[in-house]
């Protein structure tokens, strides 16, 4: 499951576009080295006690359980992570089926908790979403998100496999190249990696950090992409589930054709309110006197940029397809986006300037916005997806669920389209059409869903939700517009974090208020 829209996919017989928000992976290598203690602001100065867990996972050798252990030292990269902050290489099978055969290393980062030893819980493992997002780099980066719960947890997160430093898939030209140049070039620079990407593969990584980490269950935070992983590691070991917050949920009853339908309807939605609000609120608003009116002037913006593309700075330009991924990014970010993206708008249109579009989708990568898929990895996005998705549609079906998209959203859908040829001639079979996330006896799950998320529908939440199984899954629904509620909400928050040091749960039913109440 992806929490990205798709860019440029060719027609069959050329190779496959990939789905990608404009934007760069920092590539991050987690440093193996001896226990080393070093200062960090804010650090507690009592001793530290470490956890040990005694449920390691089942079929894998002690070499990779009781007979390894993490060495934690300071970071080399990225740069953002020098300072606060240790990081390690966890051994993991390549595959789980063959435990005794070839190991890979998986890159790990921690911000150690600053509470006392008493009141420490233990890790709170982060995943960012896309797929694609390495970890290693994120934390430093969206560390001010989580920071309030640093006094009961040490912050963990890491790079799933195919992302960053963790066997980083290669489709480029080159195999040092980070870019997409298609299906034969992934099939040449990762073909042997390329079955063991996929989303079971990394939940398995994730019960063996759980153990190595010390802890008897797992502690998890996973947002959009990220909800899919958790959702799948519950499925695979309720028994060792923990505390696990599941926010912006993807669906887990949709496949991948699917999925595309419900998100262009969702950030076409999106986009129609905002262009309510522009023509009630914003003087001289560029998209007219509503969403019909809006629809009517974006087609016409977006064939003038088909036909002449607007520079965007930096030698760059901005034609039809650019158009839409940008408004979608400002629309991620809830209302937030909504006077940018209004600014941008008359800039283009009455100026033809894509600079503020450009600046704007560019920005959205260090916004405070939960997960915003701006800087995955494209070529580890197409490969995590196509690794879950057993679907492999001809060419009637292809035809048909393109003109379906395109239907779907008269501003979004021409640009969508294009992903529903994204695995067709994927070299390697997919696991299953949908998640497998039933998770029988497993502790309570919290699940959140914004009713205005324009890249996972909150019935995707809802169904997340019941899917988890019966006092299992529990849903938290906020009325806020944008891409992740937490902690952009004061009510989502309150009740996260109470989740998260209480073990207790909302109450059914609970509905938070915010932007869209």
């Amino acid at each position: 499951m992806s929490d990205a829209h798709p860019i440029r996919s060719r027609r069959p017989g050329l190779s496959v576009g990939v789905w990608i928000i404009a934007g760069v992976v920092l590539a991050a290598i987690g440093a193996v080295g001896a226990w080393l203690q070093h200062d960090a602001p804010g650090r507690s100065a009592e001793p530290r006690t470490e956890f040990t867990a005694h449920n390691p996972p089942p079929g894998l050798s002690t070499a990779l359980t009781t007979g390894q252990h993490l060495h934690w030292s300071r970071c080399a990269s990225p740069p953002t992570a020098r300072t606060g902050y240790d990081c390690a290489t966890m051994k993991a099978p390549l595959d789980y089926r063959k435990p005794d055969g070839r190991t890979i290393d998986v890159a790990l980062i921690r911000r150690k908790a600053t509470g006392p030893n008493a009141r420490r819980i233990g890790s709170l493992v982060l995943n960012f979403g896309g797929p694609g997002l390495s970890g290693v780099s994120g934390l430093p980066e969206r560390l001010n998100q989580y920071q309030p719960l640093l006094d009961r947890y040490d912050l963990v997160s890491f790079d799933p496999r195919g992302v960053g430093a963790t066997i980083p898939v290669r489709c480029g030209k080159t195999a040092d190249d980070t870019g997409y140049d298609g299906v034969d070039a992934c099939a040449k620079h990762s073909g042997a990696i390329l079955p063991y990407i996929g989303t079971s593969h990394t939940a398995r990584d994730l019960d063996l950090l759980r153990y190595l980490l010390g802890d008897e269950r797992l502690h998890y935070f996973g947002v959009s992409y990220g909800t899919a992983l958790g959702a799948v590691y519950a499925h695979l070991y309720p028994s060792h589930v923990g505390r696990l917050v599941l926010e912006a949920s993807v669906d887990p009853t949709e496949d991948l054709d699917e999925e595309q339908v419900s998100q262009v309807r969702a950030v076409q939605a999106a986009f129609d309110r905002f262009a309510e609000y522009c023509a009630a609120r914003i003087r001289h608003c560029p998209t007219g006197d509503g969403p019909e009116e809006a629809a009517r002037r974006m087609a016409r913006l977006a064939d003038r940029l088909q036909k002449k593309p607007a520079p965007a700075g930096g030698g760059r330009n901005l034609d039809a397809d650019d158009l839409a991924y940008a408004v979608s990014d400002h629309l991620v970010l809830g209302t937030d986006g909504w006077s940018p993206l209004a600014k941008a708008l008359t800039a283009l249109i009455d100026h033809n300037d894509g600079r503020p579009m450009g600046k704007g989708a560019d920005d959205i990568g260090s916004a405070d916005r939960a997960a915003t898929p701006h800087d995955s990895n494209s070529a580890a996005r197409t490969a995590i997806t196509c690794a879950d998705s057993s679907l492999r549609p001809g060419f009637e079906r292809l035809d048909r669920d393109e003109a379906r998209i395109k239907a779907a959203s008269p501003v979004f859908g021409a640009a969508w389209s294009t992903g529903v040829y994204l695995c067709y001639d994927w070299p390697f079979d997919g696991e299953r059409a949908t998640l497998q996330v039933s998770a029988d006896g497993a502790a309570p799950v919290l699940v959140v869903g914004g009713t205005g998320d324009p890249i996972t529908p909150y019935s995707g939440a809802r169904h997340m939700a019941r899917a988890l199984g019966d006092g299992v899954g529990v849903l938290l629904t906020a009325e806020e517009e944008g891409h992740g509620t937490y902690p952009q909400n004061r009510c989502v928050t309150e009740r996260i974090d109470h989740y998260l040091r209480t073990g207790r749960t909302p109450g059914p039913g609970t509905v938070c208020r915010g932007t869209m109440s």
